[in-house]
């Protein structure tokens, strides 16, 4: 059919903009000039040619974000600082330009066409305070669709962000898992004391983990779609279509890839890997095989939904959030996440784990809703002894499980990167 999209298509765009950017990093940033000297970038004829093209890292972010940019900083529109998971860690900036958010308010546009139409009413629970931070960046590509943002900014109050949400008649949102779920349980289950009216909801910034899903559409009989994106990337990725069979990818701006970690070879489709991704319209600060840490797949076959943009899977896990015990096997974030998500009246936790001077010790900080019983605390250990790999070094004497912590203040937690700490008093155990 005339003008019907193809993969062939895509590909041939992609392989234009990929020569593009290539030739505008090593012509006008400092870093490219150096990382691709010596290269034949003239010689590139197809997507596959870029494996021979070095990687980049959150590293070389760190330490030559001013080196990478390909204007002049009269020229960047939006600044913004991403603070390292370690005490001491240099942070990350990542330039852009007003052309560059441009793109991620078309993208969001775009995105968001499949949850909202004109007239709806959104609520934004994400930081937008800022001109150019998400929440911002995503009421205004809402607003061009004719539909009515109100940008809210992170739950702090539970209750009073429910009211709003009352008050605004809000029918979709877009927020952070773990916020979403302590409103959905605020009230005991099959409560809806608020009259909400809410159809369909994006959350982003996190793990999605398939309990969380369950959880909030069997509260608010809604449908959940899933969004990955990272501000490297200009913060959107990829999101759900209707089918929810995978996330396509924005790939009118983005290159990406799926690589072995060890080795950095392609991965074929269906096999997981680490996510790697090249900008391809980027002005500001061009990112060239940029290792995510992220891992994934990409999922072979069309989606039902009919195009033709690639379908990534869900991202579950960083490669260096996978932590391996003493006893065999490996346990993940995610793993505890799909466990105690799963429990009604658990609204958020934290995990910890290290070793003294005996085995590994795994140690638990729950944040309950202001109804759930004692029984529920019965109800997380049952779920937590669910996780085999968790059983198999119990029983093998290689872990050891302590009291879980119970926090049952009003207050949410502020949301973080999260991930499984090392315990206070033990030895960190070294992640994959």
């Amino acid at each position: 059919m005339a003008g019907r999209l193809t993969r062939m298509m895509i590909e041939s765009y992609q392989l234009h903009q990929l020569k593009a950017t290539l030739a505008l990093a090593a012509e006008k940033s400092p870093f490219y000039r150096r990382l691709l000297a010596g290269l034949a970038l003239d010689k590139i004829g197809s997507l596959k040619d870029l494996r021979n093209i070095p990687f980049t890292t959150a590293a070389d972010i760190k330490a030559n974000s001013m080196g990478m940019l390909c204007v002049s900083q009269s020229e960047i529109n939006r600044v913004v600082t991403l603070s390292s998971t370690g005490t001491t860690g240099r942070p990350k900036r990542v330039f852009f330009t007003t052309t560059d958010q441009e793109l991620t308010r078309d993208f969001f546009r775009c995105g968001m066409s499949t949850l909202v139409q004109p007239g709806d009413r959104v609520l934004i629970l994400l930081p937008g305070e800022v001109p150019g931070s998400v929440g911002h960046l995503l009421a205004e590509g809402l607003q061009r669709m004719g539909v009515h943002a109100v940008p809210h900014g992170i739950v702090q109050d539970a209750r009073k962000t429910l009211e709003v949400m009352e008050r605004e008649g809000i029918n979709a949102l877009v927020g952070i898992p773990t916020q979403v779920l302590a409103l959905a349980r605020f009230g005991p289950p099959g409560q809806n004391n608020y009259g909400l009216n809410v159809k369909n909801m994006l959350l982003s910034t996190d793990n999605l983990p398939r309990a969380i899903i369950a959880a909030i559409e069997k509260a608010w009989k809604c449908r959940v779609y899933n969004h990955y994106g990272m501000t490297e990337m200009g913060l959107g990725g990829g999101i759900e279509c209707r089918a929810r069979t995978g996330l396509h990818l924005r790939e009118a701006d983005l290159y990406f890839e799926i690589i072995n970690p060890d080795s950095g070879e392609n991965l074929p489709d269906g096999e997981e890997g680490e996510l790697v991704f090249t900008t391809l319209t980027r002005q500001g600060m061009p990112l060239i095989r940029y290792r995510t840490g992220d891992l994934a797949s990409f999922i072979p076959g069309p989606c039902p939904c009919g195009t033709v943009l690639k379908r990534l899977t869900r991202v579950r896990d960083r490669i260096r959030g996978r932590v391996p015990l003493g006893g065999g096997g490996y346990l993940s974030m995610s793993m505890l996440d799909e466990a105690l998500f799963a429990v009604d009246g658990v609204i958020n936790f934290k995990a910890a784990i290290g070793a003294a001077l005996g085995p590994d010790r795994l140690s638990i900080e729950v944040q309950l809703a202001h109804w759930a019983g004692r029984e529920v605390l019965d109800l997380i250990s049952k779920s937590i002894l669910s996780i085999s790999v968790i059983v198999k070094n119990v029983h093998q004497g290689y872990l050891t499980l302590a009291p879980i912590q119970v926090d049952r203040s009003a207050a949410l937690w502020p949301p973080a990167k999260r991930y499984i700490q090392a315990g206070d008093g033990c030895v960190p155990r070294t992640h994959f």
